[in-house]
């Protein structure tokens, strides 16, 4: 796994052996990223990253500069390898928080610009996601919520879907307020 851009570019990350993860591509982290790039100046943005995993996504965001995200993983071995990481890259504006995430979002106090969920693409409910995260107006205005899931799952008949993106296997639904 490597970070595609910004400060930390070419920056191989190596999860450790026995963690059961399918990391977001490179051709879609690169993807999302341009389209992100183009519509925020990521430094000034705050971000949520759930089903955190490996935290491919949330080094991508603070290799753009992002000073203010938090990294949620229900797997012990995934936060503690998050922090690892974090430590090593000298990011310690990362938050990462080790619950289960619809338990997370349910208490969540603070809203944020940009919204990352990539659950298990066979995890039941996934659409209480995107319910919980407008429910409690974790999304700020402007902001975007981006739930990866399989090609199979249609989030499209959900409140504030705006569109979906497929690049390979990965499948990425976005939904703004």
């Amino acid at each position: 796994m490597r970070i595609v851009s910004g400060e930390f570019k070419g920056r191989i990350i190596n999860p450790p052996a026995g963690l059961t993860l399918r990391p977001t591509t490179d051709m879609a982290k690169e993807s999302l990223f341009n389209i992100l790039g183009n519509r925020y100046d990521l430094d000034e943005l705050s971000v949520l990253d759930l089903f955190a995993g490996t935290g491919s996504i949330s080094y991508e965001f603070l290799s753009r500069g992002v000073q203010d995200i938090v990294c949620v993983d229900i797997n012990a071995k995934h936060t503690s390898f998050i922090e690892k990481t974090c430590k090593e890259l000298k990011c310690n504006q990362a938050k990462v928080v080790r619950a289960d995430v619809f338990s997370f979002l349910k208490a969540c106090t603070k809203s944020f610009d940009i919204i990352f969920a990539d659950p298990p693409y066979d995890l039941k409910g996934i659409e209480q996601v995107p319910q919980l995260v407008f429910e409690k107006k974790l999304l700020n205005t402007d902001g975007v919520l981006i739930v990866e899931h399989a090609i199979e799952t249609d989030l499209s008949k959900l409140p504030f879907f705006v569109e979906k993106r497929k690049w390979g296997k990965v499948n990425m639904s976005f939904f703004e307020l």
